[in-house]
């Protein structure tokens, strides 16, 4: 899917009777004593001689976060529909966060679905919360239904902010319109069924978007793997008649001298756990076991587009994790590229060994900051649940990926990686062993297994997303059932700050 087209027009009385609609989108927030109009919503409000705030709550507004409430103009807009978003309460200051902007945006994106050009005054609060939110709201995944349903909005225009920055507000649209589209090729891929998406294909899809974006491409099959020694690509992927793959994508800006950002994402199409194999209930959800792999992807094809002054590399390990006659046995021993010997006691803990491989490769190109990210582990969702991310690596880069997370709205904690559990991936065969010999900590233990392969002095961060890449409920805010694109504007965000700090 591609967002809907979107557009910037002004809020005046003139321009909204000049532009044909058919739904104007207005905010509301919690007040005491019903829903109070937010910024935006005047020339709505003038058009009903300024009761509209009475008039919706009389339907029953309240001005609630995601709360969406129609209400036909009755010849009053140009538009037969206005329909109010809830915001939530304001703060203390009467300000309201861009998170609140974004998920009332989406709230309204979805609830757009069928209509063919809707105006959207969230705008007046933040432009590029309005735009990611109504674009990510909107999204739908119907490429397998026979009858889809109401196609997403096709067109949108977004009012500009009221301050005569006209040349910055076209930049920010532009921003916002490549961030949302990012996200949802990452959406798309993680939605693709395993039996079409494997790492063959998923490779076939990469190139194209690699040669769509003017970036540097190279794939390794099975047999350049094994001739170069990715032993935790190989052994993982090993039990599959559809082999695995390592993918290199590269942006390079025009000005020479950039620094240079690393990204790997774990890419296992299908994690059954192999030998050690998954309980059956739930098993379908493994198809997003690729999600650090397709955020990572859309990620760099996103630095092209937005043309970051900086050097961005991805890798991408891919494999698929079935039992066979030919799959990796817990008691094996496998020789990672660059030499380190692993010994398998769970072949269900695979992500973290192509990791191990992806990132030395990674590190051979000297990369200033590496950022991974991966469905790394069900623990990630025990301790801080299935919207929040837990955020590994080097202290300080660490905590700056997690505030990056955190004001994107994609949410993310800076977690330790405590030294005694360094000793429980002791093995008795081998330099380390996959999975320590207790179940406790062990979102910190892997990231402890991960920290053995990255480079000395390397500013690094692994993004655990085994929770928020996947939503198993219903849709809210601007994510929906499904694939979620998490943490692509997290990196988005990551990029821009080094770009503009260093």
């Amino acid at each position: 899917m591609t967002v809907p087209k979107l557009a910037l027009t002004e809020n005046t009385e003139s321009a909204l009777a000049k532009t044909r609609a058919d739904v104007v989108v207005i905010g509301t927030l919690q007040g005491e004593d019903g829903p109070v109009l937010a910024a935006g919503a005047a020339v709505a409000d003038a058009a009903f001689d300024g009761k509209l705030a009475g008039v919706l709550a009389t339907l029953g507004a309240s001005g609630k976060a995601e709360e969406v409430v129609k209400l036909p103009t009755l010849g009053k807009l140009s538009a037969g529909v206005v329909l109010a978003v809830g915001l939530g309460k304001a703060g203390k200051d009467g300000s309201v966060t861009a998170e609140q902007v974004r998920r009332a945006a989406g709230a309204a994106g979805r609830a757009l679905a069928g209509t063919e050009k809707a105006v959207v005054t969230l705008s007046a609060i933040d432009l590029q919360a309005s735009v990611e939110g109504t674009a990510l709201g909107a999204y739908a995944f119907t490429e397998y239904r026979s009858e889809p349903g109401d196609a997403p909005v096709a067109k949108v225009d977004f009012t500009s902010p009221e301050d005569g920055a006209a040349r910055d507000h076209k930049a920010t649209l532009k921003a916002a319109t490549a961030i949302a589209e990012a996200v949802i090729i990452a959406r798309d891929l993680i939605n693709t069924p395993p039996n079409d998406l494997f790492p063959a294909s998923f490779a076939d899809r990469a190139k194209k978007l690699a040669e769509a974006n003017g970036l540097e491409f190279e794939v390794l099959d099975e047999k350049a793997l094994k001739r170069k020694g990715f032993g935790g690509i190989l052994g993982v992927g090993g039990g599959s008649a559809r082999q695995p793959r390592l993918l290199r994508l590269a942006y390079k800006p025009a000005k020479a001298g950039a620094k240079k950002v690393a990204l790997v994402g774990k890419g296992i199409t299908f994690d059954s756990g192999g030998i050690s194999i998954k309980p059956a209930a739930g098993m379908d959800h493994m198809t997003s076991d690729m999600s650090g792999a397709a955020g990572v992807l859309a990620s760099v094809v996103l630095a092209a587009k937005l043309k970051y002054p900086l050097e961005v590399v991805a890798h991408i390990p891919l494999a698929e994790n079935l039992p066979s006659g030919t799959s990796y046995r817990p008691g094996d021993v496998l020789s990672m590229y660059g030499g380190k010997t692993v010994e398998v006691l769970n072949t269900d803990a695979e992500g973290r060994l192509v990791l191990a491989d992806a990132i030395v490769r990674a590190g051979e190109e000297n990369p200033d900051y590496l950022i991974e990210t991966s469905t790394l582990t069900g623990a990630q969702v025990v301790a801080l649940g299935n919207r929040t991310a837990g955020v590994m690596g080097s202290d300080e880069f660490r905590d700056r990926v997690a505030a990056a997370a955190q004001a994107t709205g994609e949410g993310g904690w800076a977690m330790p990686l405590p030294e005694e559990l360094r000793a429980e991936l002791d093995s008795r065969l081998a330099d380390l062993a996959n999975i320590t010999g207790q179940r406790w900590g062990g979102m910190l233990a892997a990231g402890v297994f991960l920290r053995e392969f990255v480079p000395e002095g390397l500013a690094w961060a692994h993004v655990d997303i085994a929770g928020p890449s996947f939503n198993t409920g219903g849709p809210w805010g601007y994510t929906p059932k499904g694939g979620t694109g998490v943490p692509v504007r997290t990196i988005a965000a990551v990029l821009a700050d080094i770009a503009a700090n260093g």
